[in-house]
């Protein structure tokens, strides 16, 4: 028993210690910031709080905050949910509170920075309002058309706008690529327009898209909705008239008078959007002043006309009209087009047949041409029929059809002797005098005969006379001699063509004319083909020179003819003898192919030639001789017998090797002929090679420089040649000598024939020492494989280099830090990053290794990295200026290193690196953007007090500092009355400025009282401004509406209970009521109520219901949003309402009250009368009750107990109709004989329920629970009771 006093108190003291060593809890040192991108799904995993707990306590984590809305946490297991969307583009960064407890400490907090990350959740939105404009035809290609300017509210390539143009409407095969658009939204022209013949209206669908980003774990593209651009074209001046016909012609008569209208033309403006007037001129005429034309362009006869000058043109005049526009085109000039008018002439009989001395078709018939003299001939004793020769005779009338018709005949002298072809004719005809009768026709008799032609007019018989004069011809009857039979001749052999051998032979003929003319022909036979005669001297000729060879034909035999013009002929003979020329070349006979060796061997050869012109003259004697060639002076030739000799001894290496020992000489063989001719014989002489030559090496000394630790390097080449000339005797090998040759090794390889080169390379397992020797001197021998021959040597010298084995490093004054501003304020070059190298050889280069990106501390990925570039010569320069953005990143670090291309790779190349910090200097490019409040402002005018808040805005700049800093202003207040009339209300409210975090708040404020009659909404525009130190402020404003809530709307709700207990009830009543209402309560008063009051209530609450539109509920409206919700009906009856009424209802009754009590004093005395007829009235009332109650007591029993209908009960009894309908619906009832159901009375409106002094014990066995829902179910009558009382109260219908 002693032992458990003493056992207590250690495990109290045990128990003690072990409270007292309970450690808090404490957050995982990562648990400074977490990362969420935007598009995360709101239920969506967000993140893990995490702490440890060195007692293994459960533990229980929270999160609070501003922001704290955004997530929900898990306590027991620290898991947090997005529980609100986050919006980049409102809020990219905020903090959160962090807790976290084990429920023995204190709950431990900490700051949580969430940032979050931007996604291509917007599309481009297109900025302009008005897509529409006017561009002229005559816009240059090239030219801007219309801007349009997209903007997108997410950063990075999901913020770079892109434009396209998807269609142009209309969609035509010019108008596809007739517009296009640049990457700033600049419309450019990309063809010609054209008003008439294109199209006069253009609607281009325009579209603009970011460059993708990411959204939903998938890189996205977002596009704009389409907009359409409608482009106008205006038509210009700029097209000439056209004639409305193609092909203008009309005819006239000759002999119509001046003045007479011939034909109109018309002419219209093409450019249909101008349609300027058009005027006419002739400007070019066949017949100048023959026509001319009115404004009107009707063409008229200016002049005579005549028919017959025009036989030439068909009878027609041709009238170049040129119709002019009033107005010059856009290029200054005039704007005309010009038609060719035929215009035919018709004919008049008006002329009489003439002659002419001319030929069809080539007469011209012009009046100066008419004769009426012709000359002819004919020869004498000409058959019949025979036409007079040379006689060119065309009668010729210019008029038309039977005008034109003549008849001919012949008179004179001599006109039996000849007859007319034809004797009837039209317009013009070629006219024949023929032979009639031969005998008349007599030379002897009468060499000259005359005769006249008669041409008559067959309509006027107007007539003219032509006089022939015809000429006889006497005929051939003699034939031609020659004086002597043969005649002997000479000529040179291949005498040139036309040579003359002899004119001096000719024959003589008696006859005259051409009887008496002589022609002179060869006849068949031999030399025909080589000889030709002339034929009118007779003159011998050289045809065929080539053929005229002596060596073939010496002799020619030929006979000689000649005719007169009767065909009458004799003839002679010819002999002709060929004199020798030179005219054969001399010939070679055979080849020559010779074959020496070089040095000793010796070149005799005869060259065989002859000449076949005639023997033992000089033009068959030959003479030899050497033509100049590169190796000629070596040789000789003898000029008489053409023996080929040597003059020394060859050289097989004097000779070209591209010739491989082979020398061709040219032998001339001429003749002595006037003039030479001469034989070109090649002669090959072919010089063998012996080995005769030592290799040379292409330099005395050579110099290989090689670097030290380096293992089998090549080190140089030496080469050498040999002058011979074969393989056998040129081919070269290379050996090695000298101190540390051991080190070396030497191989040949062949160039080309005679050349070869040496590969000089460190033994595969050798490196060299540059500090064990530092240089090398060697020999190099080549020789031939001849053991005999000879060899050449060339020193080298081998010096050893050192090698470059130190790193390059940075210079620290380099990477200070430099400040760079935002939005495109700096360009090019911004800093100077400085490489060094111990190293002499160094060729360093500046390299960028890594960027890092980094906000308020927090690293944002890849946003900045294409902003800034580094060079290889250390120059940073800013890449992408306007894509610097200090609001997405205030820091960019750029990590550098130098490398040194020179650096033995086996050596480190790389400095260490070097970090350049960037600070983005902010810029005020954002205007302030208020944020979205999904609120209502209302302003209820007996609520609102002078400098009470009556609405709220926020509103962020993205900048910071002053930039960012925001100063709210009240721009304009307008009152818009329900009749949509606008009044300018200025004084009425102000705006204060307060910030919250990164958030700025205007809360506007009353100034002075309102009028409370006035029903509409105050329209507040709100200016929310930056307060930039530098250059100019930028602001954005909004429009709020300030909804007013007029007393009419102002409903009173009577309760059972004290103001008190109405007061300290009101967070629960105002719950309710908006529940069931779905609306902002405002409580006005609560107040008791006066106790005189005949009313069921003891306090009443005044309030408005409004809506977030800023309407407001009627009383009506709330009877029925009340009823409708029996949650909130039954909550309201638990909290002691008892009457819904409005204030002036309620406060009408009363008065109503009083003025009864003061008319029932006055008639006291008429109530005394009537008392006796009261009584009576009184005991049948109570008669008829008694019989209410029995009826509503057998209605009660016929329901199940705790069991209500599904309808609700006629107000104040528990009796439903027929139809099981509510008459406060509206619905038809059965009349169930209740006096209070019909009756008028006062006291029945007024009484609450009509059972309060007919109570009926129905069943008192019932069970509590039962009482008690009957309770509450009379309670819910007694208010909808109440309520139609209020309405009939008001005038309204029940």
């Amino acid at each position: 028993m002693m032992a458990r006093p003493w056992l207590s108190c250690l495990l109290l003291s045990a128990f003690i210690m072990s409270v007292a060593a309970n450690v808090a809890p404490t957050f995982l040192p990562n648990m400074t910031a977490v990362r969420l991108p935007e598009d995360l799904p709101v239920g969506a995993e967000a993140f893990w709080l995490a702490a440890e707990d060195l007692d293994h306590d459960p533990l229980t984590y929270g999160i609070s905050g501003t922001y704290a809305y955004f997530f929900n946490v898990t306590p027991a297991t620290g898991e947090v949910k997005l529980a609100y969307a986050l919006d980049y583009e409102t809020l990219y960064l905020f903090d959160v509170v962090i807790s976290v407890t084990d429920h023995h400490n204190n709950p431990k907090e900490k700051n949580l920075q969430v940032i979050v990350e931007d996604r291509n959740d917007n599309a481009p939105v297109f900025k302009n309002t008005d897509f529409s404009t006017n561009v002229s035809e005559t816009l240059p290609v090239g030219s801007l058309v219309f801007s349009v300017l997209a903007v997108d509210k997410d950063t990075g390539p999901a913020g770079v706008v892109r434009y396209f143009i998807q269609e142009v409407i209309p969609s035509t095969g010019d108008s596809k690529d007739l517009f296009r658009i640049l990457p700033n939204g600049s419309i450019i022209l990309n063809g010609s327009l054209s008003y008439n013949n294109k199209s006069a209206f253009y609607q281009l669908e325009l579209k603009a898209c970011d460059s993708g980003g990411e959204y939903n774990n998938s890189v996205i593209t977002q596009c704009s909705s389409p907009v359409f651009l409608s482009i106008s074209v205006v038509d210009q001046p700029d097209l000439d008239p056209q004639f409305v016909r193609e092909l203008y012609s009309a005819s006239v008569a000759e002999d119509a008078p001046q003045g007479t209208s011939v034909l109109k033309v018309e002419a219209v403006d093409r450019d249909k959007g101008i349609n300027d007037r058009v005027t006419y001129r002739i400007s070019n005429s066949t017949r100048p002043g023959w026509f001319d034309i009115r404004p009107d362009g009707v063409i008229r006869v200016s002049a005579a006309l005549d028919r017959e000058q025009l036989l030439k043109d068909d009878e027609e005049v041709q009238v170049q009209v040129t119709a002019t526009e009033e107005h010059p085109n856009i290029y200054g000039q005039e704007a005309k087009v010009s038609i060719w008018v035929v215009l035919s002439v018709t004919d008049v009989n008006d002329h009489k047949p003439e002659f002419f001395n001319c030929s069809l078709p080539a007469c011209t018939f012009s009046p100066q041409e008419a004769q009426a003299n012709f000359v002819g001939s004919v020869d004498e004793h000409a058959s019949t029929r025979i036409p007079i020769d040379d006689l060119t005779m065309v009668v010729y009338d210019p008029d038309k059809g039977s005008n034109g018709t003549f008849l001919l005949s012949l008179e004179g002298p001599n006109a039996q002797a000849f007859s007319i072809s034809p004797e009837r004719a039209a317009g013009s005809a070629e006219v024949q005098v023929l032979v009639r009768d031969p005998s008349l026709v007599d030379y002897e008799k009468q060499p000259v005969m005359l005769v006249k032609v008669v041409a008559i007019d067959s309509v006027s018989r107007n007539s003219s006379v032509a006089m022939v004069t015809v000429h006889l011809r006497d005929i051939n009857d003699h034939r031609p001699t020659f004086p002597h039979g043969l005649y002997n001749l000479s000529v040179p052999e291949h005498s040139k063509n036309g040579f003359v051998i002899t004119d001096s032979i000719h024959a003589s003929d008696p006859d005259t004319g051409e009887g008496g003319r002589i022609t002179y022909s060869l006849l068949p036979g031999s030399g025909e083909d080589i000889f030709e005669v002339d034929p009118a001297s007779g003159k011998l000729m050289v045809k065929n020179s080539e053929l005229l060879d002596r060596e073939k034909q010496a002799v020619y035999y030929l006979t000689l003819q000649a005719t007169d013009g009767g065909n009458l002929s004799s003839s002679t003979m010819l002999h002709v003898y060929l004199l020798d020329i030179n005219d054969n070349v001399p010939v070679v006979s055979g080849s020559y192919n010779i074959f020496v060796q070089e040095e000793e061997g010796n070149v005799s050869v005869t060259i065989q030639a002859h000449d076949n012109d005639q023997p033992g003259t000089n033009n068959s004697r030959l003479y030899f001789s050497l033509l100049p060639s590169p190796y000629s002076h070596n040789f000789s030739v003898d000029p008489d017998t053409g023996l080929l000799r040597n003059l020394g001894p060859l050289d097989r290496e004097a000779i070209d090797p591209a010739l491989r020992g082979r020398i061709v000489l040219t032998v001339r063989v001429a003749d002595c002929g006037n003039p030479v001719l001469s034989t070109e014989v090649n002669v090959s002489i072919t010089v063998e090679d012996i080995n005769d030559n030592v290799p040379i090496f292409s330099q005395l000394s050579y110099t290989f420089p090689v670097k030290e630790r380096d293992l089998g390097v090549l080190v140089g080449v030496v080469k050498a040649w040999d002058a011979d000339q074969t393989e056998a005797n040129n081919r070269i090998s290379f050996s090695l000598s000298g101190g540390g040759a051991s080190n070396f090794v030497i191989r040949g390889s062949v160039l080309q024939s005679g050349q070869a080169e040496g590969h000089l390379r460190l033994a595969s397992d050798v490196s060299l020492d540059y500090e064990t020797q530092a240089s090398y001197n060697l020999t190099v021998s080549a020789e031939n494989p001849d053991p005999q021959g000879a060899e050449a040597t060339a020193g080298i010298f081998v010096p050893v280099e050192d090698v470059n084995d130190e790193p390059p490093t940075l210079d620290a004054a380099s990477l200070r830090g430099i400040r760079v501003a935002e939005n495109g304020s700096h360009h090019g070059l911004v800093a100077e990053v400085v490489a060094r190298d111990v190293d002499t050889t160094a060729q360093l280069e500046v390299q960028l290794v890594d960027v890092t990106c980094t906000k308020a501390g927090v690293d944002v990925g890849s946003l900045c990295h294409g902003w800034f570039s580094v060079l290889a010569n250390g120059s940073v320069l800013v890449n992408q200026s306007e894509a610097i953005d200090y609001e997405t990143c205030d820091l960019v670090t750029l990590v550098v290193r130098a490398y040194d291309l020179t650096t033995d790779p086996r050596f480190q190349a790389y400095s260490d690196n070097g970090s350049l910090l960037i600070t983005i200097e902010d810029v005020n490019d954002n205007a302030p953007y208020f944020l979205p409040e999904n609120k209502t402002f209302v302003i209820i005018p007996e609520l609102v007090l002078p400098n009470q808040q009556v609405a709220s805005v926020r509103s962020r700049d993205n900048d910071s500092g002053s930039n960012g800093a925001i100063l709210f202003s009240i721009l304009q207040v307008d009152f818009i009355t329900e009749d949509g009339t606008v009044i300018p209300f200025q004084g009425f409210f102000r705006v204060s400025t307060s910030s919250e975090a990164n958030t700025f708040i205007g809360n506007i404020e009353l100034v002075t009282s309102l009028d409370s009659t006035l029903r509409g909404t105050y329209q507040v525009t709100v200016q929310a401004q930056d307060q930039p130190s530098v250059g100019p402020a930028q602001a954005s404003k909004i429009t709020l509406n300030l909804f007013t809530v007029d007393q009419s709307y102002r409903v009173r709700l009577q309760f059972s209970t004290n103001k008190e207990e109405v007061g300290a009830n009101t967070e629960k009543i105002m719950a309710a009521l908006a529940q069931a209402t779905r609306t902002t309560v405002y409580i006005v008063d609560i107040k008791d109520l006066d106790s005189t009051a005949r009313a069921r209530g003891r306090s009443y609450l005044d309030a408005y219901f409004v809506f977030s539109n800023g309407s407001a509920l009627t009383l009506d409206e709330l009877n029925v949003l009340i009823r409708e919700d029996q949650d909130s009906l039954t909550q309201l009856l638990q909290l002691g309402l008892v009457v819904l009424g409005s204030q002036q209802s309620q406060e009408s009754d009363l008065l109503k009250t009083l003025s009864s009590t003061i008319i029932g004093l006055g008639v006291a005395l008429l109530l005394v009368i009537m008392i006796m007829t009261l009584v009576l009235v009184c005991v049948r009332k109570s008669y008829q009750r008694k019989l209410w109650a029995m009826k509503a007591a057998k209605e009660a029993r016929k329901t199940a107990a705790g069991v209500m209908p599904s309808v609700s009960a006629i107000p104040g009894t528990n009796v439903y109709t027929s139809e099981r309908a509510n008459p406060m619906l509206n619905l038809s009832t059965k009349d169930l004989g209740f006096e209070s159901q019909s009756s008028s009375s006062d006291l029945d409106h007024i009484s609450l329920n009509s059972l309060d002094n007919n109570s009926v014990d129905l069943e008192k066995d019932k069970q509590e629970t039962k009482l008690l829902y009957k309770s509450w179910q009379g309670r819910g009558r007694d208010l909808e009771e109440n309520i139609t009382w209020q309405r009939r109260a008001d005038g309204a219908p029940a």
